[in-house]
């Protein structure tokens, strides 16, 4: 019987949000920067979703994979960095990966792209929560690298072995933080090993000890945390939740100022609530977390499918011994169990396990939840134009 082959093309928002629902209906991987709403956050950049459809000898298609792309032009010219986070939303396992990136290059090129650049959304090591403990208590060791891994993914390698052969070029990355997404990230399983869904209980006992009594110690303060949906967030009205947003905004910029981090505008979280809260009701949620009506810290979390991430954080200076972060983010991790997530995800961390490290707190404060240390693929580059790219890497390096 001869194989489908494959066929790209533009296809509409619909449809591309259509296949998201039903890949991540069935217990498939797809990123929130890989849904048609990301383009309308990241607006300065001119967006396409793409489709890939299996053709049969008898010319019937069926959509199998899609992308969406971010086209960042270069100054002065008509031509683009084509960027695409997180993806594609593709088979990763395939052993033919040029069936599927070859027409991808070739249309991207016709767009005016003079690069591409990728983030495989593929897993290639993992190291548990006592594996990493292990290496920040041994002063040998200051990378999760110098770790051997508790898992090893052949799916992982063979990505990374195919991507080399077809002319990609890994990005070099400084402490684990990629130019765009982070390369190794912290999770927290939310399913055992069997696929069965952990119960509060678990998850919470699987945690370390200064986490459970952080957690108990907030409830015992009466932090109180409240969670506000997308169209609660952005509503306009000055009488209502729409100020929740500001609240979060404020302390956020706190967080920055104190953290010495450059804060993302009060627009951009606007932004981000209205595209993603009306792609889906449950895609965005604000929690802000109070004592004796003090707002000692705030999260977002964002969820497709089986998976919610945290994507941001803030917190006061005062009232830290109240554990208001601690109690935002185990109402997210029950929150997320309740609508039957199988992944927490933390987001990015860097590699570093070296004392005096500024960002070894970072893994500290992840690492009790007791989950896993991730590593991706990373991000890759494929030169359309070698000449244009080139100098689009210098420019990056010499920033």
């Amino acid at each position: 019987m001869t194989a489908p082959r494959l066929a790209l093309a533009p296809i509409s928002p619909e449809e591309h949000l259509a296949f998201l629902e039903d890949r991540a209906a069935a217990g498939g991987e797809v990123s929130f920067l890989q849904t048609p709403a990301w383009a309308r956050v990241k607006s300065e950049w001119k967006a396409e979703s793409l489709g890939w459809a299996a053709v049969s000898p008898e010319g019937g298609t069926r959509l199998v994979g899609a992308a969406l792309v971010l086209y960042r032009q270069l100054p002065k010219v008509k031509r683009y960095l084509a960027y695409l986070p997180e993806g594609p939303v593709i088979d990763w396992e395939s052993d033919d990966l040029g069936a599927w990136l070859a027409p991808l290059a070739a249309h991207l090129k016709k767009q005016g792209a003079f690069g591409i650049r990728m983030g495989p959304p593929v897993v290639v090591r993992r190291w548990d929560a006592a594996a990493v403990k292990a290496g920040i208590a041994d002063d040998a060791v200051r990378r999760l690298g110098d770790l051997p891994p508790t898992e090893r993914s052949q799916t992982g390698a063979r990505v990374v072995s195919q991507l080399r052969e077809l002319g990609w070029r890994p990005q070099a990355v400084e402490g684990g933080f990629a130019a765009g997404q982070p390369q190794f990230n912290f999770v927290v399983p939310l399913t055992d090993a069997d696929g069965t869904a952990l119960t509060e209980e678990l998850v919470l006992k699987g945690m370390n000890q200064q986490w459970r009594r952080n957690i108990k110690k907030a409830d015992k303060a009466g932090v109180e945390v409240t969670a506000y949906d997308g169209d609660a967030v952005v509503s306009t009205s000055s009488t209502d939740r729409g100020d929740v947003l500001a609240a979060f905004h404020d302390l956020y910029v706190h967080t920055a100022q104190r953290d010495g981090f450059t804060p993302r505008p009060l627009t951009y979280f606007r932004t981000m609530a209205a595209a993603l809260g009306s792609e889906d009701a449950d895609r965005f949620r604000l929690y802000l977390a109070h004592h004796e009506g003090d707002l000692v810290a705030a999260t977002i979390a964002i969820r497709v499918g089986q998976r919610v991430w945290y994507s941001y954080g803030a917190s006061s200076t005062e009232k830290r011994d109240v554990r208001g972060s601690n109690a935002a983010q185990w109402q997210m991790i029950r929150d997320a169990i309740a609508a039957g997530a199988r992944v927490y995800d933390l987001r990015g961390i860097t590699d570093t396990l070296a004392e005096g490290d500024a960002q070894l707190g970072l893994i500290q404060f992840k690492v009790g939840t007791g989950g896993e240390a991730i590593e991706y693929a990373g991000e890759w580059d494929l030169p359309l134009n070698r000449a244009l790219y080139a100098a689009f890497d210098l420019y990056m390096k010499r920033r």
